[in-house]
């Protein structure tokens, strides 16, 4: 099988014979035949490769260029004979337009030589096992450099100290090695695994193995399937027992199996297994207020508790970041008390807690109304005794006693924990958004106060959805004692409070999801190992491997049942990269080839009727576009109440003139406007005026609001946003679905819209 790598790779012709060749000698033999220098190049650098690097580096130099080997040359050692390599190159070009069928017996790069091939061929040049060793090596030398960079970095740069163990690590059992080792191995195996199913399954499936096919009817059915490539090649995952049994193994495999059963749901979701049908057979969308914010009650609850009942179970990062944001609730060490006293550390805090729940939360007696009284505290909580002892008198709670000692009044507490923690929080928040918006330079520079709105928003929510989840948190705690008897739910009352806490991530719901998952994953891996500390199931060796294995099985049948279920369309390229069909996102690529010129302008005009269709009726969806209109907080022009009140003629003519960026499409060089559209431009002229740099501005905030009503069509809950628009009846809004995804394919031929000329401030 030709790689994708090597299609195209331009093969020079052979020098004419007996003609003189001082730069370019030719070949010998012997050269040719020389299975180490073949194997190397092989195993090194595709022919196509080489051909880029000698054209843009090598040849730049003239000493370089006569010590190096000619691209011609390269090409016949790895190929034997230029025959064959040409043979090659139109095999290679037929295996490009076929598409994904290049996986079949014959083109999946065999390793035998052709008919006709010299000493030493290799079909191809750069068949299927060649390229999987090859971007194995890539792998395992690229991790190994990340890992030593990391390293250097962390130790000189960040101060992190180094252990001494790992100085004394042979090089065989170093993270260093093994890790590479493990993703490299993956991913060999993985491509020889899937070669090998694949190539049985096609072999099962000729005219020739009909006699086996009807001996044993249940193997041929299982080998046969279409998933049994996948199925068969996720064992490759047991390469993940290469790496020591530490927590970053079991990090892979969590990390692995969140992603598969994502992608399952996702299946599972677009194929009306979960929200079912409606009478008309058409699929019911998710609800608007289902989510995977929903996770974080119970991902808090748990976390919440085993940070105070299980700190070996917890993750260090999380537990340092309620420790460094809580410093209303956990007292610092004053600058006048004694050095030679100690002072309880946040971490002994938590204890002390959790014993107090173990002790049915005894009641606090002050020492300063009782001075004469030997014991105050119980023995197991005599390191908080630096807290209580000066502890304000009215307190009658030992948990109040320790966490807001000077302050009697737990609301109090609440709201100085907001005032202080709020606006850090909000600053840090601010810098990592900032440091994210590095990338999208451009946006900041086009339209720079969308942008920094944007950005102060997201900074503002994701700082109230941590706020309120930590002060929610620890003042559950002063709740519950006030509110519930001390013997109920002594325990269970962190899971509870820690429950009512997740709650906040309503706040972070529409862009929260990354931070759900991370700590949903972070939750798992706590609850397996407070299970297997508690006993309540048993630890499996070597258990996240065939989790891990799992997860990479579901991974490969969903991408086989259906690639867009997996969303992300690198991840897509990533798994096509995997299986060896190159770094291709097949779910986009177009089914059939370019049709002529003729069949083009044939169906010119239905594409245009179809597409004006599409967009009227996404353009009625806006109901008369009143909703961006406020969303974006234009000006409506005098005496326009709706897009009715002005010709249709009038509207084309001031959007041409002012606002194309407003039109979606361009059919056949002609803008098309409706007349919601005209009317927002209207206003969005009515309120900039000339203010060329305002307009840029409103222009950005409505294209936002257009994507938003646009993503509420297409999610089929039009009904319920637009009751009044009675425009989407007799099954167009599925005709529009359908539009708006082939168009993501590129299945129909729509011209695409020119940049719009740029704004005057003088006028039009």
């Amino acid at each position: 099988m030709a790689s994708s790598s090597s299609r195209g790779a331009a093969v020079p012709a052979p020098a004419a014979k007996g003609a003189p060749s001082s730069r370019n000698p030719s070949v010998s033999a012997k050269e040719t035949n020389d299975p180490i220098l073949r194997n190397t190049l092989r195993y090194t650098i595709s022919a196509r490769e080489y051909a880029l690097l000698h054209r843009y580096i090598l040849s730049r130099s003239r000493q370089i260029k006569k010590r190096v080997p000619t691209v011609e040359n390269v090409n016949r050692i790895m190929n034997g004979n230029v025959s064959v390599s040409d043979a090659a190159k139109g095999k290679g070009k037929e295996i490009e337009r076929s598409g994904r069928a290049d996986m079949s017996v014959a083109d999946v790069g065999s390793t035998s030589a052709g008919v006709g091939a010299g000493a030493g061929a290799m079909l191809g040049a750069d068949d299927y096992n060649a390229r999987a060793v090859r971007h194995s090596i890539r792998v395992f030398v690229g991790t190994a450099m990340a890992l030593k960079a990391w390293s250097t970095v962390a130790t000189r740069l960040m101060g992190q100290k180094q252990d001494p163990n790992l100085k004394k690590q042979p090089l065989h059992k170093s993270h260093v090695f093994r890790l590479p080792l493990t993703l490299s191995s993956i991913l060999l195996l993985y491509r020889l695994l899937f070669r090998f199913f694949t190539r049985m399954r096609l072999h099962i499936l000729a005219p020739s193995a009909e006699p086996f096919r009807n001996r044993n009817p249940k193997t041929a059915n299982t080998l046969t399937s279409p998933y049994t490539p996948a199925i068969g090649a996720s064992l490759a995952g047991l390469a993940l027992g290469v790496y020591p049994a530490e927590q970053l193994r079991v990090t892979i495999a969590i990390y692995a199996s969140f992603r598969a059963l994502e992608f399952g749901w996702n299946y599972a979701e677009d194929g009306g297994m979960v929200w079912g049908k409606d009478k008309n057979g058409r699929l019911r969308q998710r609800p608007w207020w289902f989510g995977s914010w929903m996770m974080q009650p119970f991902v808090f609850g748990q976390m919440w508790h085993a940070h105070v009942f299980d700190p070996d179970c917890f993750p260090k990062p999380f537990g340092d970041f309620i420790t460094n944001n809580s410093p209303v609730y956990l007292q610092k060490r004053p600058t006048d008390y004694p050095p030679s006293l100690k002072w309880p550390s946040g971490r002994e805090v938590f204890d002390s807690l959790a014993q107090m729940a173990r002790l049915n939360w005894p009641p606090y007696i002050s020492p300063t109304l009782f001075p004469n009284k030997e014991e105050t505290l119980p023995v197991s909580l005599k390191s908080i005794e630096p807290l209580t002892a000066p502890a304000h008198p009215l307190i009658t709670s030992l948990s109040c006693a320790t966490l807001h000692p000077q302050d009697p009044y737990c609301t109090r507490t609440l709201l100085t924990f907001w005032l202080r923690s709020f606006p850090s929080l909000t600053r840090f928040f601010l810098l990592i958004y900032s440091a994210f918006m590095i990338p999208k330079y451009k946006a900041l520079y086009h339209a720079p106060v969308s942008t920094l709105h944007g950005l102060v928003k997201r900074a503002l929510s994701m700082s109230t959805f941590v706020t309120g989840t930590l002060s929610t948190a620890w003042a559950s705690i002063c709740f519950f004692q006030t509110w519930l008897p001390r013997s109920f739910l002594a325990t269970q009352r962190f899971f509870l409070g820690g429950f009512l806490a997740g709650f906040w991530a309503w706040v972070e719901r529409k862009h929260g999801r990354g931070v759900f998952l991370y700590s949903a994953r972070a939750s798992v891996d706590s609850l397996w190992k407070v299970g297997i500390k508690r006993r309540w199931w048993k630890a499996m060796k070597a258990g996240e491997v065939w989790v891990f294995v799992l997860a990479v099985m579901l991974t490969g049948v969903v991408y086989e049942k259906d690639a867009e279920a997996v969303r992300e369309g690198s991840w897509r390229k990533g798994i096509s990269w995997m299986r060896g069909q190159g770094f291709r996102d097949w779910a986009m690529e177009e089914d059939d080839e370019e049709e002529g010129d003729s069949n083009e302008d044939e169906k010119g005009v239905e594409n245009e009727a179809y597409i004006r269709r599409a967009i009227d009726t996404y353009c009625a969806c806006l109901q008369r576009a009143d909703e961006i209109v406020a969303a974006a907080g234009l000006r409506r022009p005098p005496g326009a109440r709706s897009c009715e009140l002005t010709s249709a003629e009038v509207f084309l003519e001031m959007g041409m003139r002012l606002s194309p960026r407003l039109c979606c499409l361009r059919m056949q060089d002609r803008p098309y406007f409706s007349k919601p559209l005209q009317y927002v431009t209207m206003c969005i002229w009515e309120t900039t005026g000339h203010n060329a740099a305002h307009r840029e501005d409103i222009l950005m905030q409505v294209e936002e609001a257009e994507g938003r009503i646009l993503r509420r069509c297409l999610l089929g809950d039009h009904e319920r946003w637009y009751p009044a628009c009675g425009c989407l009846d007799g099954g167009e809004v599925e005709a529009f679905r359908a539009f708006y995804y082939d168009n993501k394919r590129g299945r129909h031929r729509i011209v695409p819209r020119s940049p719009p000329p740029p704004y005057r401030a003088d006028g039009y």
